[in-house]
């Protein structure tokens, strides 16, 4: 599925003049045949990194206007890259890149989103629980432990309403939900390949389905270590609060805990279920031509929606209808359940993706050229990378280079034999470091709207980088120096 870590063209174009070329294997990640049939120039990506720069600069200077013209701002980088891109490469290899983009990346994408949204939007927690740092602690480590059974984005959907409304007494809780995208959104899903796009993609191509269970040592190392730093951080706030007066509604006895709407869960699961059919069905003889494509309904004749993933879309939005029709509309009511959050998401992404193409399009022609063949040389590449640009294709790209390298010793994939440390780093690179910006991951940005929806005033785009930087940063070289030399 598509889903999800994002990089600026700046970045793409860096990394092809840092890193001397040395890999002389070829890397093809299909996205069309017109799309990937020749290079592009790199001063295409400027109006992607000029979207980035609008979502993380305007709303600073002018936040009512961004309110009000986000999508006019979207709509005009867009068309600031359509329309270059038409006259340079032709209208015809245009069409294909954004109905290609438009309906195999961001519809998926956006269904999933929409489907976890409406469902646990009617899931709703009732009880004494008080946001203290030993509550939060745990129900940060229970979210991270669901992120690989569920995805990140289903864990992230499921737990961000329950922990806001633990805290809601709470002054100072922006904290909180920092972490909550670092733990839940992000590290949590690199167990199995339902977690994160990119190990789903790992597992089309070889990859064992539990093998992903080798990265336990390093979630578990990263969650001690980000949890123990969130633990010392909210005892200092809930300190304060406590000072300040604010207090915990401590009129009941404290422990009771009720879940309405626990029925959803089955929708959750029809959910995932739809997730890991989009991934494997494309596998089976059934779902192929004679030459191996995906069967499916032609949007051109290089644009194909194939059917499986019309049968995801067909099963997630099924659960979000069965969601809402089975559910007492108080549960959402108790939720504070409003569609603003969905919508801005669905906003920005559309241009996010649209205008990331140039970017995506350089990083699959020129990838093998990187020079790369150190662990964790792939582990900080992927890593960048994927903190900006979509993380699965950034996977596929590291992965087949790899494979390509002619290493005699590792995992057999279909790419070719990787060691296993590389394959480790290829895939804490792109799973971890989508927890870098809030666009690394598709439920960062969720997590941030519905945070900011209710009452928690949660850092701009930079104000964020700089926690992920003094937070995230150093863990991730720890994990160099431990893991991946």
């Amino acid at each position: 599925m598509n889903i999800f870590n994002l990089s600026s063209g700046g970045l793409a174009v860096a990394f092809l003049h840092w890193f001397p070329a040395a890999a002389s294997a070829t890397t093809h990640v299909k996205a069309t045949a017109a799309a990937a049939s020749a290079s592009i120039p790199p001063w295409l990506c400027i109006p992607f990194v000029g979207l980035l720069l609008s979502i993380a600069i305007v709303p600073l200077i002018k936040p009512d206007w961004w309110d009000r013209n986000k999508g006019k701002a979207v709509l005009v980088w867009s068309l600031l890259f359509i329309i270059p891109f038409a006259i340079t490469c032709g209208i015809g290899r245009t069409t294909d890149v954004v109905l290609d983009c438009i309906f195999n990346d961001y519809l998926t994408f956006i269904i999933l989103l929409f489907g976890l949204f409406c469902v646990s939007g009617n899931i709703t927690l009732e009880g004494d629980l008080a946001g203290s740092p030993r509550i939060n602690v745990i129900l940060l480590l229970i979210g991270t432990l669901l992120s690989s059974w569920i995805g990140t984005t289903g864990a992230s959907m499921l737990m961000v309403r329950p922990i806001i409304k633990v805290n809601s007494w709470r002054k100072r809780k922006s904290h909180i939900m920092i972490f909550f995208i670092f733990l839940i959104s992000n590290l949590g899903g690199c167990l199995t390949p339902i977690g994160d796009p990119p190990l789903l993609m790992g597992f089309m191509r070889g990859v064992p389905f539990f093998w992903s269970l080798h990265l336990f040592p390093v979630l578990a190392f990263n969650a001690a270590v980000l949890l123990l730093i969130f633990y010392w951080i909210d005892r200092y706030n809930y300190r304060k609060d406590i000072a300040e007066g604010w207090k915990p509604d401590i009129s009941k006895p404290g422990g009771k805990v009720k879940i309405h709407g626990l029925h959803n869960i089955f929708f959750l699961i029809m959910i995932v279920i739809g997730v890991i059919l989009s991934g494997t069905l494309p596998t089976i003889p059934a779902f192929k031509d004679a030459s191996g494509n995906v069967l499916g309904i032609h949007i051109t004749s290089n644009v194909t929606l194939g059917f499986p993933s019309i049968i995801e879309v067909a099963i997630i939005l099924s659960a979000a209808w069965l969601s809402f029709r089975t559910t007492d509309k108080t549960v959402r009511t108790k939720n504070h359940f409003t569609w603003g959050a969905i919508q801005e998401v669905a906003t920005l992404f559309i241009g996010i993706f649209i205008t990331m193409q140039p970017a995506l399009i350089l990083l699959k022609l020129h990838g093998a050229e990187l020079g790369l063949n150190q662990p964790a040389q792939m582990f900080w590449a992927a890593g960048a990378l994927s903190s900006f640009l979509d993380n699965t294709p950034t996977y596929l790209v590291f992965l087949t280079t790899a494979g390509a390298l002619g290493f005699t010793s590792g995992l057999s994939t279909s790419v070719g034999m990787i060691p296993l440390k590389m394959l480790m780093a290829i895939s804490c690179g792109s799973v971890f470091m989508g927890a870098n910006t809030y666009i690394g991951n598709a439920p960062n940005f969720m997590v941030k709207s519905i945070s900011d929806e209710n009452g928690i005033r949660m850092p701009s785009f930079f104000g964020y980088m700089l926690w992920s930087v003094a937070f995230l940063i150093p863990v991730f070289l720890l994990d160099t120096l431990i893991f991946f030399l």
